[in-house]
């Protein structure tokens, strides 16, 4: 899909963080965009903001939880613009680090990550792979994965992990039927990164609804928190900015590349681990080695939409 200006994406988690850094790099291709997200004041000034920038957006508030708030906005995106080329199944949670084992959570917490982060990527594709496919033009989809699960899990974080690799699977099967019935439509899993993510991740609780609650809440981490613990323990927190990230995901849908993953040795090197531990029947050693530092990001970088 070499030819991005005039075409319209749809990305969700699109207020902030990486899904804002998306529209904005669209907006610069000169395409057309909607933005969608859970957080209606935070996706209203997004839309002010790349306004003021000179790009064309329309925000629509959706909560991808729901396979009608994503038909909506599916419906809302073809009657503001006529067409939708490319979507980005971005928006994403995750539950703040701690707090016990992963038999003592609470089941509110699997269910709202694995709603929002598997099960918004499964509505997002049930409303606009039809659509794509339809329309007969050249189309892409991407789907937002993690490191941490897409390529091997942080122990202490299992549900985000579980719910990313999910994601990941999702993908490739998605890019194999796919590819059974046209090489028009284009996927990619993308994995931000190499560094450390400064996004609404970090606070996605703000947007978890009542129904979904705590019985035990827990102190969210920041970045700030995490700079310090890590300075604690000699090490510089390096951030990736979003806009690399962005630029990457632009180039990816050009290349009709399906892995989105950073050129980094430690990334190259997490892969090897673990594919090295599987062929030789060996248990995880690495989850007991492994440092329990979220680094590289929850992987997610998402806002809660």
């Amino acid at each position: 899909m070499q030819q991005l200006s005039g075409r319209v994406a749809v990305v969700t988690g699109a207020a902030s963080g990486i899904g804002l850094a998306l529209a904005r790099r669209f907006g610069e291709e000169g395409m057309k965009v909607v933005l969608s997200d859970v957080e209606e004041g935070a996706l209203a000034d997004a839309v002010k903001t790349l306004e003021t920038e000179g790009h064309r957006v329309v925000g629509i508030a959706c909560d991808v939880r729901s396979q009608q708030s994503v038909d909506d906005l599916r419906d809302a995106a073809l009657r503001q613009f006529g067409a939708v080329h490319v979507v980005c199944n971005n928006a994403g949670v995750a539950r703040a680090p701690g707090g016990g084992y992963m038999w003592e959570y609470d089941l509110n917490d699997w269910n709202w990550i694995l709603s929002v982060n598997v099960m918004g990527v499964v509505h997002g594709l049930r409303s606009f792979v039809p659509v794509l496919l339809e329309q007969g033009e050249e189309g892409h989809i991407v789907n937002t994965s993690s490191g941490n699960g897409g390529l091997s899990p942080l122990r202490g974080l299992p549900i985000y992990a579980a719910s990313k690799s999910a994601v990941t699977q999702i993908s490739e099967c998605l890019w194999g039927q796919l590819q059974a019935l046209t090489d028009a439509v284009g996927v990619s899993v993308l994995y931000p990164g190499p560094k450390a993510l400064d996004t609404g991740l970090w606070t996605a609780e703000r947007n978890r609804p009542q129904e979904l609650a705590w019985s035990k809440p827990r102190e969210a981490q920041t970045v700030a928190g995490l700079r310090e613990y890590m300075a604690n323990a000699g090490v510089d927190l390096e951030l990736t900015p979003l806009g690399e990230i962005a630029d990457f995901v632009a180039r990816g849908i050009r290349e009709q590349r399906f892995w989105l993953i950073p050129d980094a040795e430690n990334i190259d090197q997490t892969i090897r681990t673990r594919a090295e531990s599987m062929i030789a029947r060996e248990a995880p050693e690495y989850m007991i080695q492994a440092r329990e530092l979220v680094v590289g990001g929850m992987g997610g970088g998402e806002t809660q939409e």
